[in-house]
């Protein structure tokens, strides 16, 4: 037989305790000022780019040696 008290005890302790650790996460981040989010919405923007032109290349590649 399954001790379904046991379980749900503990599903509602893992609860308790995700939602301690999210609040902790939560109080720490910070909106960022606009000087950094351009820096980090170019960073990205540059990797997404570099990894498209790394696709088409390798696509290109592909195909010459079909």
């Amino acid at each position: 037989m399954v001790d379904v008290g046991g379980f749900v005890a503990n599903a509602g302790q893992m609860l308790t305790s995700f939602i301690e650790q999210s609040q902790r996460v939560i109080s720490i981040t910070y909106k960022p000022k606009e000087m950094e989010f351009r820096q980090m919405a170019f960073t990205t923007a540059i990797g997404m780019l570099l990894l498209g032109v790394i696709g088409f290349v390798i696509t290109l590649v592909s195909f010459v040696y079909r």
